[in-house]
């Protein structure tokens, strides 16, 4: 692999302030522009154990951005314009099933799609990507590999799971929750789509470390806590969940550099190399222009 490694974290604000101060010569990306508007917020790029790192707030500063506000498109656009590689993202999830438990971290396997959202950069152009494995097996493997190493008596990582991803931003009723469970969903969450899916039309392998905060409407709560109280413990799990998501990334960032050669192999490095369905000669100049940090080298001879 001799391109440059080049790794985005994509996470909650929390995440962000967990990595502040980390690494030298920390540089801020701002007023970023791509074809779909701003990203949430600067992007900011670092190193960390010699790996260019960028760093990117999913709902912007102070958490503004509900689920379906986030421009998704625009952050995804705004990474690959950076010149990066590959997508590293955590995201809150609720547990469906007793073993994954709060404070748990997860690497899902699996991905099933609710939102209503805008899920592709090519609305002039027939693409479809391929997206049995939404998520980065090499990435997975990694990161699953990089857990089994460290001792964790407070949590447990999980190899795998399947994340439903529903619009918000309320929570599932109990009908829901339980629906989803039959589905065959272990977590459920509000950001990993299209997240997800545009990391793969813009060939940057993405795989998701899911922090579990609670137990989903499914399950009947036993305890007494409630209201208040209730936030502060979910609030709790998810700040005690971020911290070990924290230390996973950070080592498994030097995994990364360490197994270059794996990466390589990650099959969203060229997943427009028979995506693009359409007679290219008949997409518009602009278009073409438009999207080239995506798609340009797939076209025999470059328009403009």
């Amino acid at each position: 692999m001799d391109e440059e490694l080049k790794i985005a974290l994509i996470g909650g604000s929390g995440l962000a302030q967990l990595f502040s101060g980390v690494g030298e010569n920390t540089k801020r990306h701002e007023g970023i522009s791509t074809p779909f508007g701003a990203p949430s917020d600067a992007i900011l790029e670092t190193s960390m154990d010699g790996v260019s790192v960028f760093l990117l707030s999913r709902h912007g500063p102070g958490h503004v951005l509900n689920p379906s506000e986030v421009p998704y498109r625009a952050n995804l656009f705004a990474l690959k314009q950076l010149g990066c590689t590959h997508i590293l993202a955590t995201g809150a999830v609720g547990s469906l099933r007793d073993e994954f438990r709060p404070r748990d971290l997860v690497i899902p396997d699996q991905i099933i799609d609710k939102t209503r959202r805008e899920g592709t950069f090519f609305d002039h152009a027939a693409v479809h990507v391929e997206f049995a494995e939404p998520f980065c097996p090499v990435l997975r493997r990694i990161l699953i590999e990089t857990a089994n190493s460290q001792e964790n008596s407070s949590h447990k990582t999980h190899g795998r799971g399947c994340y439903v991803c529903m619009e918000g931003p309320a929570f599932s009723t109990r009908a829901e929750s339980l629906m989803h469970r039959v589905w065959g969903g272990d977590l459920i969450g509000m950001t990993a789509m299209p997240e997800a899916k545009l990391a793969r039309e813009a060939e940057m392998p993405y795989a998701h470390v899911s922090l579990v905060t609670d137990y989903d409407s499914w399950r009947v709560k036993t305890s007494a806590t409630e209201g208040e109280a209730l936030l502060d413990e979910i609030l709790g799990n998810l700040n005690a969940a971020s911290e070990n998501a924290m230390r996973l990334l950070r080592q498994a960032i030097k995994a990364m550099l360490q197994r270059r050669e794996e990466l390589a192999a990650c099959p969203a490095r060229q997943a427009l190399k028979l995506a693009i369905w359409s007679d290219k000669s008949r997409i518009d100049e602009n278009e073409v222009r438009r999207l080239g940090s995506l798609w340009l080298k797939y076209f025999d001879q470059p328009k403009g």
